[in-house]
């Protein structure tokens, strides 16, 4: 990272922290990432040198996003994940990727910061973020403690869904032939397909898979 007068030494090991979360994994660190890095006590010590780093012109606020931030133009080239498109998406607790389970109601437990592109959407549509609890897709790359995007939206036969059957929850690959029922199908053959009893609703299509290294 380049020399930057007028920091603090902390703020500076936090750019080299972000700088560094960002090459592993393309995505920025929450607010809490930081937090439980530096041992800080509280979020507010995370906004507070944050906001220090804004004043000073290093970040700048993502416009209608409170507490998601990116480097400022000057530092672009330094950062190039910063030429595209940011979004702070919701994580809404957990889905099994396993045998199917009651649905979790923990509403937005976090958010995760990320480019469009490395997230695989569309802008302006309401994607989110879920962690990966099961084995049950990983034939197909998505392993225990992944975090998936979702988009809602309709599903095409193959695509992997966050998907409801039977008043259950699960993530598993939603199979339609022509005039067949749709199943659901993991990826691991320990696994079995699953059938509707009396319904299957497909809340959001998988678009990609963050793995945190």
């Amino acid at each position: 990272m380049c020399i930057m007068k007028g920091i603090t030494e902390r703020q500076r090991e936090i750019l080299n922290y972000i700088q560094s979360f960002l090459r592993e994994n393309a995505y920025w660190p929450s607010i809490r990432d930081i937090q439980f890095h530096f041992g800080f006590k509280s979020t507010n010590a995370v906004m507070g040198h944050l906001r220090a780093l804004e004043r000073k012109g290093i970040l700048s606020r993502i416009p209608g996003q409170a507490r998601t931030f990116k480097f400022a133009e000057q530092y672009e080239v330094e950062f190039p994940q910063q030429n595209r498109e940011t979004v702070s998406l919701p994580i809404y607790g957990s889905i099994a990727a396993g045998y199917p389970d009651q649905i979790e109601a923990s509403g937005e437990v976090g958010r995760l910061q990320i480019d469009i592109e490395t997230a695989g959407i569309r802008p302006g549509q309401n994607a989110f973020a879920l962690k990966v609890r099961g084995e049950s897709m990983m034939d197909a790359g998505i392993l225990d403690g992944d975090t998936v995007i979702i988009q809602p939206g309709l599903a095409v036969d193959g695509d992997i869904v966050a998907a409801l059957i039977d008043g259950e929850t699960t993530l598993k690959r939603y199979i339609q032939k022509p005039g067949a029922i749709p199943y659901l199908k993991a990826e691991n053959e320990a696994y079995p397909e699953l059938y509707p009893v009396t319904e299957l609703l497909i809340q959001g299509v998988c678009k990609s898979v963050i793995r945190h290294l």
